[in-house]
């Protein structure tokens, strides 16, 4: 009976240390990434050592990063004098609850680029570099599915603000408002509902086929999402149709789900600043000048208008009617 089984058994003999050795293998190239109490996750994962680069994130799915609001700042790598000047002005007080960062493209930069924007993170730490992306006007909605990429997976938060760096903000009145507004779906800008689709020039849409018109979005000087559409944006990323304009692209990617869209002439984000009203919280188009005088007016008088001026008529979304009838300039909106 003994000489019949002792070949099974060598075979048993040899195949359990395969086996063994195997696991130890497997072990030694993972890493314990995470553990509640008892609980251990086991996970081949590299970790992270730049949370401040997209595509990049712990793993351990704990997210270092918190705000209430989180303030992305679309910006070119030359750029400094504007990032300067919103640091010293309306980001200069902008709170715990508040998380800014100026986003930069930094791939196929100059090495001296990338020094020169290296040194001003290790003074300033607000910089959201992303490396796999050339920035380029033509790359503005590559940027923000990235930037909403990196945000989805690095920071707990509540909301979002996209702006430019020619975009003042009342930092104050947003996070006020936003407290009393809806955390979920809110899709919150000055909107446009009859907007020629371009065919030539530089906002050219070739691939825009949808309609002859853009799709009902919140114009790109400044706009805010909750936490959870920009999930959802991240999640679809790689299955978003990305046009031309990242403005007209969030549009679109939002109209298929049911989003509240609040329309506020408190947002002065045209192509071209409606003026100076005290009633803004949002203003696109501004100089260097404007922005420092803005501050410098609300620091000594509690305004941000030296003198209140209204150059073009605002509208109030009107959503009672078809999109090409919505939006009609009339006296009296700010």
């Amino acid at each position: 009976m003994g000489r019949k089984t002792k070949p099974a058994m060598n075979k048993f003999l040899i195949i359990v240390p395969c086996v063994f050795i195997m696991f130890i293998i497997y072990i030694s190239t993972c890493s314990d990434s995470s553990s509640d109490q008892n609980k251990t996750i086991v996970t081949c994962e590299p970790r992270s050592s730049n949370q401040h680069e997209v595509g990049k994130s712990d793993p351990t799915n704990k997210k270092k990063l918190s705000a209430f609001l989180v303030v992305l700042i679309l910006t070119g790598p030359q750029l400094i004098e504007r990032r300067y000047t919103i640091r010293e002005t309306w980001l200069q007080k902008h709170g715990k609850d508040v998380l800014p960062k100026f986003v930069v493209g930094t791939s196929e930069l100059s090495a001296s680029d990338m020094k020169m924007l290296e040194a001003e993170q290790a003074r300033h730490k607000d910089l959201l570099f992303l490396p796999k992306l050339k920035d380029a006007f033509g790359s503005l909605t590559n940027k923000v599915i990235q930037m909403m990429v990196w945000l989805d997976r690095n920071v707990e938060f509540q909301y979002v603000m996209k702006a430019d760096d020619d975009t003042y903000v009342r930092l104050d009145a947003m996070v006020r408002e936003l407290k009393t507004k809806s955390r979920e779906r809110l899709y919150w800008g000055f909107f446009d509902g009859r907007a020629h689709a371009h065919r030539t020039g530089r906002y050219a849409e070739a691939e825009w086929v949808l309609c002859d018109r853009y799709i009902p979005y919140a114009l790109g000087g400044g706009y805010v999402l909750s936490a959870d559409l920009v999930k959802f944006i991240s999640s679809n990323s790689q299955y978003l149709k990305k046009y031309h304009a990242e403005d007209v692209s969030v549009g679109s990617w939002l109209a298929a789900i049911d989003v509240k869209r609040e329309h506020d002439p408190r947002f002065d984000t045209e192509f071209k600043s409606r003026g100076c009203r005290n009633v803004y919280i949002v203003t696109h188009k501004q100089t260097i000048q404007d922005m420092r005088s803005k501050y410098q007016q609300l620091q000594t008088t509690g305004k941000m208008c030296a003198k209140e001026q209204q150059f073009r008529l605002s509208y109030v979304y009107n959503w009672d009617k078809v999109p090409t009838e919505c939006c009609e300039r009339v006296e009296g909106v700010p």
